[in-house]
């Protein structure tokens, strides 16, 4: 019996491969998916956009989970440790105007 590998071909549009910039993303989740929203925040702009909505399986979103886990282990080794910012820190006013009581 021949083992063959199965290839996967994937086809990138040239709109989908400039990206979108994202610095929040806000994960959510049901009993049967996880979902991903990528936001654009920008500074003194109280309103910010979803610029993209993953919808995962919990099995997917697992396997992305290692694979990003995977990856920054990777960068980390190559590049020194990725700083942190403060844990839970979400710049509500993102530098616009504090609110006033």
């Amino acid at each position: 019996m021949e083992n063959k590998e199965q290839q996967l071909n994937i086809e990138l549009s040239e709109e989908i491969a400039e990206g979108i910039y994202s610095n929040l993303a806000i994960i959510t989740h049901s009993q049967s998916e996880f979902v991903i929203d990528f936001i654009k925040m920008m500074p003194g702009v109280p309103k910010a956009k979803v610029k993209s909505r993953i919808v995962l399986t919990p099995q997917h979103a697992k396997r992305l989970l290692h694979a990003l886990s995977d990856n920054i282990q990777k960068f980390e080794q190559q590049n020194g440790k990725i700083k942190e910012g403060e844990a839970n820190a979400f710049p509500l006013n993102f530098g616009g105007p504090t609110a006033q009581a």
